[in-house]
């Protein structure tokens, strides 16, 4: 499944430039030149990460990702933008960003941000502590397992599957997909590991809440 970016950027050549870049990166992309249009386009559709400029019409890319922010929408943002002051730059991480890339820039490095991001994945609610079943959370900020307040022990990877299966409930992820998050570039992934992982996980949470899609990859559900 490809993964969507939303990129909202008013310069109408770099916006084409940008979008041919990443669609030949296998990404589906949704372009928009206009901020208000982008905020309402968030709201219909999913995504996986937004590239906003600042200076757009309408709604600017500081407004946007604040009532973004505000509203709990979580969705990892890059700003990409010509404000170069530091006051622009701390402006944008309080509000919430993930990264800032200033133009111009190379589309290879915007490309090696995206993908960086993607693979780490972000948690931007204030309350870390994500609820999954019963009395079992998942706290972000120190990214530990707990059921009743009492850690739970998983190894590294089985805190990157888990944390992947959060970010992308009721959704099927490819084994693909899986290998690329869970093991690191240098590092032989492994369909016995993994079943293995699978199988810690289903006795903590249970058999129906990671579901064995035939063919296609596994399914984590908390319904």
């Amino acid at each position: 499944m490809k993964r969507k970016i939303l990129l909202l950027e008013d310069d109408i050549t770099l916006n084409e430039t940008v979008v041919e870049y990443l669609q030949e990166s296998d990404f589906e992309v949704v372009s928009l030149y206009d901020g208000e249009d982008a905020y309402a386009k968030i709201y219909e559709e999913k995504f996986d990460l937004l590239l906003l400029d600042v200076n757009v019409p309408s709604l600017n890319g500081f407004e946007l990702l604040e009532n973004l922010r505000i509203d709990n929408i979580n969705t990892p943002v890059i700003f990409i933008t010509s404000l170069n002051s530091m006051d622009s730059f701390e402006k944008g991480f309080n509000l919430g960003c993930d990264d800032y890339i200033r133009k111009p820039f190379e589309l290879k490095e915007l490309l090696i941000r995206i993908e960086s991001i993607l693979k780490r994945g972000y948690f931007h609610s204030v309350d870390t502590k994500v609820n999954i079943v019963d009395d079992i959370y998942f706290d972000a900020s120190t990214n530990l397992l707990f059921k009743n307040d009492e850690q739970i022990k998983i190894n590294n990877k089985e805190t990157k599957l888990l944390k992947l299966f959060l970010q992308n409930q009721d959704q099927i992820l490819s084994h693909e997909q899986i290998y690329e998050y869970v093991w690191d570039y240098d590092e032989e992934s492994s369909d016995f590991s993994l079943r293995t992982y699978i199988k810690n996980m289903r006795k903590i949470f249970g058999k129906e809440r990671i579901i064995s899609v035939k063919k296609l990859g596994y399914r984590f559900t908390t319904e």
